[in-house]
């Protein structure tokens, strides 16, 4: 009998804030051991608690909670049973890396493949649907030597449809939500054909649905021969996440896995490289520049490129994702971010405009300019903000000097901006992060942070900024 690998992208249904923990039940508990039975290969029982962290379900609770970035318990306690639960792909992730490949590196053995799409979906116009699907291979071509042919009738090497529920292949869709769509690794007959979940809404540039050109490119990574990485920053990670597709370049790690089947693009111009992949910001790294710190009802967030590790008191290991996962109507590379607890919101700055959300949502009538929090015409961007819970008062910094707007007033406060080194003692370099936290105030500088008294100006140490963005390596 032939055996194909299957992949299944995923819609990735997630929430900013922390729940109350709630009691692990009987049925959660059965829940979590078949999970990693189905996705990490337990093979055995060791007694009938699965929260006594017993080994193997102990190791494999491990296994599971360092791939997806989790704290390494052991156990099943919430944040596990909560990812456990997430919609989620149908293939196994027991392999912890960056970029892998089927077993046995399935690969095309030839670099001209065909394609061709037998039916289209209602929600999108029909060349909406061919714009998207090229320019999802291209994605590909554009780092290998691999090319692609559309064809209008006959079996192509690719096979693309849409369906719903049972639709022929014995992996049937599970309805709107959970499953997007899954493809084939690369072999004969079924090999390499991808399939898409009828039951969604696909669409071409919104992101109030999911973009066909996203996960199409995921897809199309499997019909080559990719199976899942852990890199929460690859096209190839388990779960959807938004893009613009006007934007998007393919990750380095995308881009290893690739040329690791198929080589690099042999008539890319070096006159003309295209733009970088991006990397993906590694919190072990010593020289690394933050773009932005805050809290969040309890929580750190610290924003690097289109990335943010979030991290909470009852955890060591903080969790990296893409900030548009939790707010799609964010920017990238953002200033600055501070939280409001005038207000119960998060800003996020970028050049001259500033965000707010409440929870993961955009506020009515933002973005706005700088000047709607009193800051001058002649400001076209902020290197960082606090909030100073004891004064209501929202510090922006700017260059060598910074500002105090007053929440409750809406106003600037007089005598504003001031020098830094008027305020806080021993910094003359230029602010790049800032927030507080158990009543001091923490500027960030570079690769290193300044712990402030704000009241009495004092500085108690100096830090680097590693201090609260904890190194996850093993």
């Amino acid at each position: 009998m032939k055996s194909y690998s299957l992949c299944i992208i995923l819609s990735l249904a997630v929430t900013v804030y922390c729940a109350p923990a709630l009691p692990v039940t009987v049925q959660d508990e059965g829940f979590a051991e078949s999970y990693l039975k189905n996705f990490f290969n337990l093979t055995e029982e060791t007694g009938p608690s699965i929260r006594r962290g017993i080994s193997p379900v102990s190791r494999k609770l491990s296994e599971m909670q360092r791939f997806f970035g989790l704290q390494i318990t052991g156990a099943l306690d919430a944040d596990t049973l909560a990812m456990m639960k997430k919609p989620r792909c149908g293939v196994p992730d027991g392999s912890i890396a960056r970029f892998t490949t089927f077993g046995n590196s399935p690969k095309w053995n030839k670099n001209i493949l065909t394609y061709r799409i037998e039916n289209y979906t209602p929600d999108m116009s029909q060349a909406e649907i061919d714009d998207s699907i090229e320019k999802a291979l291209q994605v590909w071509a554009n780092v290998t030597p691999l090319r692609f042919t559309k064809l209008y009738s006959g079996t192509a090497d690719i096979m693309i449809s849409f369906g719903s529920r049972s639709h022929g292949d014995y992996y049937p869709f599970d309805g709107p939500g959970g499953t997007l769509a899954h493809a084939f690794a690369p072999g004969p007959g079924i090999g390499g054909d991808a399939h898409f979940d009828e039951d969604e809404t696909f669409t071409f540039r919104s992101n109030r649905g999911y973009v066909l050109f996203m996960v199409a490119a995921h897809e199309f990574g499997h019909s080559l021969g990719l199976s899942h990485s852990d890199d929460p920053g690859a096209l190839m990670y388990p779960t959807y996440a938004y893009r613009n597709p006007d934007t998007f370049v393919l990750p380095r790690d995308d881009v290893n896995g690739i040329q690791y089947l198929y080589g690099s693009n042999p008539v890319k111009d070096p006159a003309q490289p295209g733009p970088e992949p991006p990397t993906t910001p590694d919190a072990c790294d010593s020289t690394m520049v933050l773009d932005a710190v805050t809290t969040i009802r309890g929580e750190m967030l610290f924003f690097k490129d289109s990335f943010f590790w979030r991290s909470y008191p009852q955890s060591i290991t903080p969790q990296q994702s893409l900030i548009t996962n939790f707010w799609p109507n964010a920017p990238n590379n953002i200033d600055a971010a501070y939280e409001s607890q005038q207000s119960d919101r998060i800003y996020l700055f970028k050049g001259r405009r500033v965000w707010a959300f409440s929870g993961y949502d955009l506020v009515r009538g933002y973005p706005q300019r700088l000047t709607s929090v009193g800051l001058p015409r002649s400001v076209r961007k902020i290197d960082a903000a606090v909030y100073d819970v004891e004064s209501g008062k929202t510090l922006y910094f700017v260059g060598n000097y910074y500002y105090s707007y007053d929440e409750a007033r809406r106003t600037m406060d007089q005598g504003f901006p001031k020098r830094l080194d008027q305020t806080f003692n021993g910094l003359n370099r230029k602010v790049t992060a800032a927030f507080q936290y158990r009543g001091f105030t923490y500027i960030y500088s570079g690769p290193y942070m300044f712990e402030y008294h704000l009241r009495s100006g004092r500085l108690y140490r100096v830090l680097r900024n590693s201090y609260f963005l904890r190194c996850t390596n093993f």
